[in-house]
């Protein structure tokens, strides 16, 4: 995950800010198709772990375009197939129904 994206940066300029650290299997920067621009994060998927930490370690807190970047490992959210919806998630059902008692019984009324 980078995150603080100028509104300049593009996937090949990511890329290229990464590269040095390894070998690259995909960079990736969704957009916010309403406004047609970026959302100020983007992905970068290394072929390798210990050049993904690397990356990390030197670019967290690192400049681009004059903007101060934020590098983390992606985690992802939940572990859906395309097309399930969220509530079908026994994680999402945990966590959201954790303050109200036992999850099991919330479904069951």
């Amino acid at each position: 995950y980078v995150g603080g994206l100028d509104a300049a940066v593009t996937e090949e300029i990511l890329h290229a800010a990464f590269i040095p650290f390894g070998d690259i299997r995909e960079v990736n920067i969704p957009k916010d198709y309403a406004e047609n621009k970026h959302r100020g994060f983007g992905f970068v998927d290394f072929d390798d772990a210990d050049d993904a930490a690397a990356a990390i370690e030197n670019m967290h807190g690192a400049e681009l375009l004059g903007k101060v970047l934020k590098c983390n490992l992606a985690k992802p959210t939940t572990k859906l197939q395309p097309g399930q919806a969220v509530w079908t998630a026994e994680e999402w059902l945990s966590s959201t129904l954790k303050d109200n008692g036992n999850a099991s019984e919330k479904i069951d009324e």
